[in-house]
C-alpha cells in the first residue's frame, strides 16, 4: 500500500517510517466512514491505550523512585486522560490527516476531543504493531516530552477533587447544570454551572460539556480552598 504525501509527511511528524502502511491508515480512519472492506480505528484504540498505559506507569516510577501509589495514580491519570491525548494530536496536526464521514467532517470533527484522543491512541498501537513495544515507547515519550515530568503531584481530575472535598465537610455532592449553549452546530460553547448545596457556585465555559464541567469544578475548588 501506498500513503498519500500527507501521511508521509504525518510519519515524519510522529517520527516512524511504517513498513506496514495499512496500520497507520486503519489507525487513521474514524467509524464513520468504515466498511466491509475498510476497518475503522476502535480495535487499534483499545490496544493503544493499554500500550500508553505501560510506558506511562513505567515513566513515572523510574522519574520518582520514592512516590507512593498514592502520588502517582493522579500523575498517571493525567498524562493518559482523553485530553492529553488530544493536545499531543493537535500538536502533531492528526486532525488533518484523520479519515472521517461527511457528517463527522462538517460537524467539525477534525476538531473534536474525544476524535483526536481516540486517534491518537490508535496511532500508537499502529506503532506498536509495526515496529514492537521499544519503539512505541521511544514515540510516545518523545510526544509527551516535559508533560511526564511537569505534571503535578496531585493532578487529580479537577470533579474527583472537589467530589473529595465537599464529601470530607460531609456535604451533598456538587449540581453540574448546563445554562447556556452558544456558537454553530459544528463549534458548540457550552457554559456550565456548578453548584453547592449552600448556593456557592462557580460557571466555566468550554467547546464540550466535559471540558467545561471540568473549569468549573476547578474554579470552585480554588475559590473554597482561598476562602478556608
Amino acid at each position: 500500500m501506498k500513503l498519500s504525501k500527507e501521511m508521509r509527511i504525518f510519519e515524519e511528524r510522529i517520527g516512524h517510517r511504517f513498513t506496514r502502511p495499512e496500520l497507520l491508515v486503519r489507525a487513521l480512519t474514524h467509524p464513520s466512514v468504515s466498511s466491509p472492506n475498510r476497518k475503522d480505528n476502535q480495535r487499534l484504540e483499545f490496544l493503544g491505550d493499554r500500550v500508553l498505559g505501560l510506558v506511562m506507569a513505567t515513566a513515572l516510577l523510574e522519574h520518582d523512585k520514592i512516590a507512593s501509589e498514592g502520588q502517582l495514580a493522579p500523575r498517571f491519570n493525567a498524562l493518559v486522560r482523553k485530553e492529553a491525548c488530544a493536545d499531543v494530536a493537535r500538536e502533531i496536526d492528526l486532525g488533518g490527516v484523520l479519515k472521517l464521514g461527511r457528517s463527522e467532517m462538517m460537524s467539525g470533527g477534525r476538531r473534536k476531543l474525544a476524535l483526536l484522543g481516540d486517534g491518537m491512541e490508535a496511532v500508537i498501537a499502529a506503532v506498536y504493531k509495526d515496529a514492537g513495544f521499544e519503539v512505541a515507547q521511544a514515540m510516545i515519550l518523545r510526544l509527551w516530552g516535559q508533560r511526564i515530568f511537569q505534571v503535578e503531584d496531585d493532578a487529580r481530575d479537577p470533579k474527583t477533587a472537589l467530589q473529595e472535598y465537599v464529601q470530607a465537610r460531609r456535604q451533598t455532592p456538587p449540581d453540574y447544570v448546563q445554562v447556556a449553549r452558544e456558537g454553530p452546530d459544528h463549534q458548540p460553547v457550552f457554559t456550565i454551572a456548578v453548584r453547592l448545596e449552600d448556593g456557592t457556585e462557580e460557571r466555566a465555559a468550554a467547546g464540550s460539556k466535559r471540558l467545561a464541567e471540568q473549569a468549573a469544578a476547578k474554579a470552585l475548588l480554588a475559590r473554597l480552598e482561598q476562602e478556608t
